[in-house]
């Protein structure tokens, strides 16, 4: 069984189409465990009312405080019962085939740890046609020069990882962080490069994100990584090229 883990925070609006979503893929052995993360515009009473006829597969777990994404991850990781592990984002959007060959590839590489590839769409979730295509393989050293791995992307068999490395920590881009964590023990993720889902991206200011990128990778490189000053500008130079690329092509 795969474990599918929301984390849910204001996203009534996107709740619906993710619950349809997941019951319209092609591999049927799952639960689905939205986590709800003390949101304000009635999404936890709205999940209620649209699982209620449902059966037990589809969870909601309401937690009494906002704390974060990651901490929201973690609860519904520790609630899983699957022997895969899967994170999907409320607003976020699967192909229906997505479990079926995302588990297929990890039975046929032997994976721990998989991604795969997706595609940037605007805040409708239309495709934009920008498709970011992953690596066969990453290791630690090569993933630190592209932040590529997409959280909506990631499967994990808990049959291969121990469950504790997977928990999320709360520090900025603590996705990133985890995978860093991950690879660093010793353990390659392995890239499927089939576009399986799209990022929806609502528009923001691009130089505001620019800027709040380049804090968080330096964090990550200092705090997470713990690499040298010299070494974190090495790594520094290749992600920025790699991020702008990644954007105009």
């Amino acid at each position: 069984m795969v474990s599918i883990v929301v984390p849910v925070y204001n996203a009534k609006k996107y709740i619906k189409d993710c619950i349809d979503m997941v019951c319209a893929q092609t591999y049927k052995d799952w639960e689905l465990i939205l986590v709800d993360d003390a949101s304000k515009d009635g999404s936890a009473d709205y999940i209620e009312e649209l699982i209620s006829s449902m059966g037990k597969r589809i969870r909601l777990i309401r937690k009494e405080k906002n704390e974060g994404a990651a901490a929201a991850r973690n609860t519904g990781i520790d609630a899983s019962a699957g022997r895969y592990i899967a994170f999907l984002d409320a607003d976020d959007v699967w192909k229906p085939e997505k479990l079926e060959k995302e588990i297929a590839f990890m039975e046929e590489t032997g994976a721990a740890f998989a991604f795969h590839s997706y595609e940037f769409g605007d805040e409708n979730a239309k495709p934009t046609g920008k498709v970011v295509k992953v690596p066969r393989e990453l290791t630690f050293r090569k993933a630190l020069s592209r932040t590529i791995i997409f959280t909506t992307t990631v499967m994990f068999d808990t049959e291969k990882i121990d469950m504790e490395i997977i928990h999320m920590p709360q520090v900025p881009s603590e996705d990133t962080a985890t995978w860093w964590r991950i690879l660093k023990s010793g353990i390659t993720a392995y890239g499927l490069n089939e576009n399986l889902a799209i990022y929806r991206r609502p528009s923001k200011s691009l130089s505001s994100n620019k800027l709040v990128a380049i804090e968080r990778i330096w964090f990550l490189y200092r705090n997470i990584a713990n690499l040298s000053v010299l070494e974190s500008l090495f790594y520094f130079g290749g992600w920025a090229v790699r991020a702008t690329l990644r954007r105009l092509f």
